[in-house]
């Protein structure tokens, strides 16, 4: 059975479908006819219009091994300010940014507790000092009072020794008797004991006694050391610039608690900074410390030297830190500046001006122009170190040779370029 459109709208569905297939021919027209026109051009070269590339010459010259690389400004010296003790802010005397001398008041904390603490040791220091004096004057009394307790005795010593010479001289001539002589003899050795002993005994007192006070005055200066400590750390609640500088990074405001630890500022140098120069982790083996490095900046060339080296690599980079050997320029804290650092000394070498094709070749080989300058052929090469928007010829390159230096993405597979 033959169906019958219904209407014109079928009529024209049948019409649409050779007009595609009729686009579909162009196209493929369109190709072919590119095809015949690669097979005629791919022998001479894909045609390029000469103001569309860049051209550069292989040239003799030295070979300066620097790296460039972007460098930010920070303070030569940053001294951190932390706090000390626990306390509420009562006063803050400076601002964020300002600029400080060495001792100038920063900051003022009160802590009720600590000064609570300081008044009970004083308190105690000032007492056991009262005992102190107290026991040192009970010592000058009972030494006082031994002296004249010996000077007694001695002086009773003396009286009864010569009582007995006289006793002795009146036996002698017998108007003594022998018992009265005897017991003249038995004071006298009696007197001599107990001087002896009041001796010994006022020796024994006087050490007890000054031990007691050695005792006391010990501890005495360690209450004292103990309440210097305290005072000190009381000095820490009202805080100080340490050196001239910068405030940095104080946001403290009054009425704030702040515990011991917290970071209060920092105090950055003034007028003296370094430069922290981020590069690739390739030229991490051949950095070293003392390199030299240049800034320009203003007009003139500041010299640096690599004074630290940070090996450790995040993001593919890693730091190195650069001092000026010289006064710096005004510079301002995290300030970006790019950053010449030299890796060797200068050697003479053939050059070729570092530019797109590298990227895209890996320096393998380039389009070397023939010398009528018309046609870029295809060639290997030997490519060595690069810097300073340079790369150095090892191989496949004569002085003078012009080399296409541009960008190859276009053309990345053609054997030669054909320049009009």
């Amino acid at each position: 059975m033959t169906t019958i459109p219904a209407s014109g709208a079928a009529m024209d569905r049948h019409v649409a479908v050779p007009r595609r297939y009729g686009a579909f021919a162009l196209v493929v027209v369109a190709v072919a006819l590119l095809a015949v026109l690669g097979v005629h051009y791919w022998p001479r070269g894909v045609p390029v219009a000469r103001a569309d590339v860049e051209i550069a010459a292989a040239k003799t010259g030295p070979f300066r091994d620097v790296v460039v690389g972007r460098a930010t400004t920070q303070p030569l010296q940053s001294v951190l300010l932390d706090a000390t003790e626990d306390g509420r802010v009562e006063q803050v005397l400076v601002g964020d940014g300002a600029r400080v001398e060495a001792g100038q008041l920063l900051v003022v904390l009160s802590s009720t507790q600590r000064a609570q603490e300081l008044m009970a040791r004083s308190a105690e220091a000032a007492q056991q000092t009262a005992n102190l004096a107290t026991f040192r004057a009970g010592l000058m009394q009972a030494q006082a009072q031994l002296r004249r307790e010996l000077t007694q005795g001695q002086f009773e010593l003396e009286r009864v020794r010569r009582l007995h010479e006289r006793n002795r001289e009146l036996a002698a001539t017998g108007f003594l008797s022998p018992a009265a002589l005897e017991d003249s003899a038995d004071k006298l050795v009696m007197t001599e004991r107990l001087l002896t002993q009041a001796r010994h005994d006022s020796h024994e007192e006087l050490a007890t006694r000054q031990q007691s006070i050695e005792a006391m005055q010990r501890a005495v200066t360690d209450l004292d050391q103990r309440l210097a400590a305290m005072r000190t750390a009381s000095e820490g609640l009202v805080m100080r610039a340490p050196v001239a500088g910068r405030v940095t990074g104080l946001t403290l405001q009054v009425g704030e608690s702040v515990r011991a630890g917290t970071r209060i500022a920092r105090l950055d140098s003034l007028g003296r900074f370094k430069l922290d120069l981020r590069l690739d982790e390739f030229h991490l083996g051949r950095v070293r410390e003392g390199l030299a490095a240049t800034l320009a900046h203003g007009g003139r060339e500041h010299p640096l030297h690599a004074a630290r080296i940070d090996p450790q690599v995040k993001d593919g980079r890693f730091s190195v830190e650069l001092t000026f050997d010289a006064d710096p320029p005004p510079l301002q804290v995290g300030q970006g500046l790019d950053v010449r650092l030299a890796l060797g000394q200068p050697t003479q070498a053939l050059l070729l001006r570092d530019a797109g094709f590298y990227a895209d070749t890996g320096g393998a080989w380039a389009f070397v122009l023939d010398a009528d300058g018309r046609r870029a052929e295809r060639r290997p090469l030997q490519l060595g170190r690069r810097a300073d928007g340079v790369v150095e010829v090892l191989g496949g390159l004569q002085p003078g040779e012009q080399v296409v230096v541009s960008p190859y993405r276009v053309f990345t597979n053609a054997p030669a370029l054909q320049l009009h």
